[in-house]
C-alpha cells in the first residue's frame, strides 16, 4: 500500500553540506543533495565566483545557463580562502559540517589546513570526498576535464563510427562522477549513523568513466580485444539500432526473438522471422547489413510518426529520435512532471529525477547570485 505524500522534512534535512567545488561533477553532486533536503553552502571566490558563471552563451536574465542547471537550492558565500579572517571563516564551517566536498588538484586543501586529517581532528563526523580527474597518485598533477578523459577513458572509441570517435552530447563522465559521489555520500552518511566516524572519499573521472562502460569494459577484458565505434548499432543485439523511414529516423530495440518476430509482423515482413538467417540474434547479429536492408525497404513505406504507433502497438520497443524540447513534452505527456520552478525571472529546471511516495519536495531557490548569502552565512559562522 503507497503512503500519502506529505510534508514531512525530506530525507536530508538537518544536514549541512560544506561545497568547496566548482564547474560541473561536485556542484551536480550538491545540488542532489540540496534536492534531497541538504543545506548547501556554497564557497566562491570573490568578484569571480565559480568558473561556469561566465560559460555562455546561452545566457538567462540572471546568468550562465549552464551554471544556472547545477546550483539550484544551495547559498553562496564568498570566501577569500588566501584571506586570514575568510579562511578562518572556511574552518569554522567545516567544523559545523556534516558533508564537505571539493574538487580543487590533491594537496590543494591541505595546504588551507582544509584536508581531512586538519578537519576531522575537530569533526570526526565529517564525510569528505573529493573528486579529482586521475587520482591523487601518479595522476595527482594531471588536470581533468571532461573532454580528454572521455578520449582517454575509452568513451569516445566506442561513440561516433569506427574511423571517427565522437565524444557525448554532454559533459557525461562529469555527470556520473557527481552521481558517484552522491552516492558514496550518501552511503558514508548512512555508516556514521552506526559508527558516529565519517569518512574520506575520493571520486575520479577516469574511474567513474571505466565503472560505466559495463558491457563494453567486459567485453574488452574478456576478449582481449577492444570494441570500436559503431555509430547507432548495438555490439551484441540486433535490430538495436536506428532505423530509416519515409520521413526520418526511429530507434528500435528487440531484445528478444518474440520482439522481433513482433517487429517482423508489425511492418508486413512476417517472413523475416522465419528467415534462416535471423532466427536468433546471433545471427541477426552475424547478417546485420541484409537485415537492416529488409527492415528499411518495408519502413520507407511509411512515416515515422506511423511505425512509432504501430511498433508500440505491437509491444516494440520503437521511439522517434527527439529534441530537447520534445523530450520533455513527451515526459509531459506521460505525467512524469519532469520540471520545476526555483522561482521568479527563471526558466524552468530539470527537476530531480526521484518521485518520492512519503515527501512532497517544496519549490527550490533558485541559483544564487555570487556572494548573495555572503553577509548572512558570515554572521551565523561567527555567532
Amino acid at each position: 500500500m503507497q503512503e500519502t505524500r506529505t510534508d514531512r522534512p525530506l530525507p536530508l534535512e538537518g544536514i549541512l553540506v560544506a561545497d568547496f567545488s566548482r564547474v560541473l561533477a561536485g556542484p551536480l553532486a550538491t545540488m542532489m543533495l540540496a534536492d534531497l533536503g541538504a543545506r548547501v553552502i556554497k564557497v566562491e571566490r570573490p568578484g569571480a565566483g565559480d568558473d561556469t558563471r561566465t560559460w555562455g552563451p546561452p545566457w538567462s536574465p540572471t546568468g550562465s545557463t549552464y551554471f544556472e542547471s547545477v546550483n539550484r537550492g544551495k547559498e553562496s558565500v564568498a570566501l577569500d580562502l588566501s584571506d586570514a579572517g575568510d579562511l578562518a571563516l572556511a574552518h569554522e564551517l567545516t567544523r559545523r559540517a556534516d558533508v564537505l566536498i571539493h574538487n580543487f588538484k590533491p594537496g590543494t586543501m591541505s595546504k588551507l589546513g582544509l584536508g581531512y586529517d586538519e578537519i576531522r581532528e575537530d569533526n570526526p563526523g565529517i564525510v569528505y570526498c573529493a573528486i579529482n580527474g586521475f587520482g591523487s597518485r601518479a595522476g595527482r598533477d594531471l588536470l581533468g576535464y571532461d573532454f580528454v578523459v572521455q578520449a582517454v577513458g575509452g568513451l569516445m572509441s566506442i561513440t561516433g563510427e569506427r574511423d571517427e570517435p565522437m565524444k557525448a552530447g554532454v559533459a557525461l563522465v562529469d555527470v556520473l562522477t557527481g552521481k558517484d559521489a552522491a552516492i558514496g555520500i550518501l552511503a558514508a552518511l548512512n555508516a556514521r549513523q552506526r559508527t558516529g566516524h565519517g569518512d574520506h572519499l575520493e571520486v575520479t573521472l577516469l574511474t567513474s568513466l571505466l565503472g560505466s562502460l559495463v558491457n563494453q569494459g567486459q567485453s574488452a577484458l574478456e576478449t582481449g580485444r577492444s570494441p570500436g565505434g559503431m555509430g547507432n548499432q548495438h555490439p551484441s543485439i540486433a535490430p538495436y539500432e536506428t532505423l530509416h523511414t519515409a520521413d526520418g529516423l526511429i530507434a528500435v530495440a528487440c531484445g528478444n526473438d518474440g520482439q522481433f518476430a513482433r517487429l517482423a509482423a508489425a511492418i508486413g515482413r512476417p517472413d523475416l522471422a522465419n528467415d534462416p538467417r535471423f532466427t536468433t540474434n546471433a545471427l541477426r547479429v552475424e547478417h546485420r547489413p541484409v537485415l537492416l536492408a529488409e527492415l528499411e525497404d518495408a519502413l520507407t513505406a511509411a512515416d515515422a510518426a506511423t511505425w512509432v504507433d504501430r511498433l508500440n502497438g505491437a509491444q516494440v520497443p520503437a521511439g522517434r529520435v527527439n529534441t530537447i524540447h520534445e523530450a520533455v513534452r513527451l515526459a509531459c505527456d506521460l505525467e512524469l512532471d519532469p520540471l520545476i520552478e526555483v522561482g521568479p525571472n527563471h526558466a524552468a529546471q530539470i527537476r530531480h529525477p526521484i518521485t518520492w511516495t512519503a515527501y512532497q519536495p517544496s519549490e527550490p531557490t533558485p541559483p544564487p547570485g555570487l556572494g548573495e548569502h555572503t553577509d548572512a552565512v558570515r554572521a551565523w559562522l561567527r555567532g
